[in-house]
């Protein structure tokens, strides 16, 4: 009755026969949309092709991948030339691809182009503006579903490097139509905790899957954060809008919890090499003052120190000797120049007074012949009225009193007429 049973491996490797032999599948010319594009170490292709009904498995090992001429990303409409066949691990047919060429770009891509541009222009993406990640925080928050792989990596991250820091779960939805409000939600709340750092992300998916976070909606919320903000999208192959706006961004969500908060191992050797170092500093900067102690404790300055008064006074009398020197010489200087000038003064006074003395004659004689009372010896007379000069007969007139003045003299008379020669 067993007989009749066979096992899983048999039945896979039976379906794998059928289609290994169908001759319809040995070669198929297959177009599609790029999904969950992976690149391994090794040069091979690992991704999904899609359309808008259904999806095949496709893997291009590295002796095919030489010959493509561009770089296969998600939301990139590709033809591809392979073979139908099974991989036994999972059961699950695969398309083995040979060839692949470009036939243009998903509408996915394209709107993540756009929006990465349009907000690149609007300076979402400048480095001058990124939040600085604190060393060590006490508080961390945490946007992401509150089951899955995501928040276990990075609870137990977070707990085995840095336990004393305090997490805080903000629970949203990271996949689906309303998953982008509700982060947006999440950020909002967590900006009225009190928190130091926030990571935000999920594991990793397909570019539907991480469509949430190239929302433009995610983007500005995370830009107009006030808490510095970690991004933490599937992995580190995986690009979307949110790692280009948060603060730092993380490959996966445990490396955004080891970027998050410090190793307490690494610092607790660091505290211990600070001390070690402390240590060292402090003996020897003992060593040296004890050594500049025994030094002047052992000066010949401490052990004779009437020598610096010795020095000291020894320097004052040269000093004292030197000013004397320069004093008398100053002294014998300024009394020779003191009889130089004086002797110039003298000088310059006699030639100045003889100067003078010999002007003033000029002046005597030029006033002596200027002077009336000479004119007055030779017989003339001068006449006055009121003690005025009469110079013409207008100023006259019968009945004044007039002073007529002489060489020895004045005679008092009085006008009895006037008469005018014309």
């Amino acid at each position: 009755m067993q007989d009749k049973y066979i096992t899983v491996t048999q039945l896979t490797r039976y379906i794998k026969f059928k289609i290994d032999n169908d001759e319809n599948l040995n070669t198929v010319f297959l177009k599609g949309e790029i999904s969950n594009f992976k690149a391994h170490t090794r040069g091979h292709y690992y991704f999904t092709l899609k359309d808008e009904n259904a999806r095949v498995n496709a893997v291009m090992f590295a002796s095919s991948t030489n010959r493509v001429s561009f770089s296969p990303c998600d939301g990139m409409k590709v033809m591809v030339v392979g073979k139908i066949s099974v991989y036994e691990a999972n059961g699950g047919y695969q398309i083995y691809v040979n060839e692949m060429i470009e036939d243009g770009v998903g509408n996915l891509y394209l709107e993540f182009e756009k929006l990465k541009k349009k907000l690149a222009d609007e300076g979402l993406f400048d480095k001058e503006k990124k939040k600085v990640i604190p060393k060590f925080p006490n508080k961390i928050g945490i946007i992401t579903a509150p089951t899955g792989a995501a928040i276990r990596d990075i609870l137990s991250t977070i707990k085995r490097r840095w336990p004393v820091a305090e997490t805080i779960l903000f629970p949203a939805l990271v996949q689906g139509t309303e998953a982008a409000k509700s982060i947006v939600k999440q950020i909002e709340k967590a900006n009225t905790f009190d928190i130091d750092v926030l990571i935000v992300g999920r594991g990793g998916g397909s570019i539907e899957d991480l469509w949430p976070f190239n929302e433009e909606i995610v983007a500005r919320s995370i830009y107009n954060s006030y808490v510095p903000i970690i991004s933490a999208v599937g992995h580190e192959v995986d690009f979307t809008i949110a790692d280009f706006v948060a603060d730092l961004r993380a490959p996966t969500p445990t490396g955004a919890a080891e970027m998050a908060v410090p190793n307490i191992i690494d610092f607790d050797n660091y505290l211990k090499q600070v001390k070690i170092r402390l240590n060292k500093a402090f003996l020897h900067n003992v060593k040296l003052k004890k050594e500049k102690f025994l030094a002047i404790n052992d000066s010949y300055i401490l052990k004779n120190p009437m020598s610096i008064y010795e020095i000291k006074n020894q320097k004052f009398d040269n000093l004292y000797e030197r000013l004397q020197l320069v004093s008398e010489s100053y002294i014998y200087k300024n009394r020779n120049m003191h009889t130089i000038l004086c002797n110039r003064i003298d000088q310059a006074i006699k030639k100045d007074l003889t100067y003078n003395q010999n002007r003033y004659l000029v002046s005597i004689n030029k006033l002596e012949a200027l002077n009336p009372l000479l004119v007055i010896k030779r017989g003339y007379s001068v006449l006055k009225k009121d003690n005025k000069a009469i110079t013409s007969i207008e100023n006259l007139k019968k009945g004044d009193n007039i002073n007529i003045e002489l060489m020895d003299g004045v005679i008092d008379a009085c006008v009895s007429g006037v008469n005018n020669y014309e």
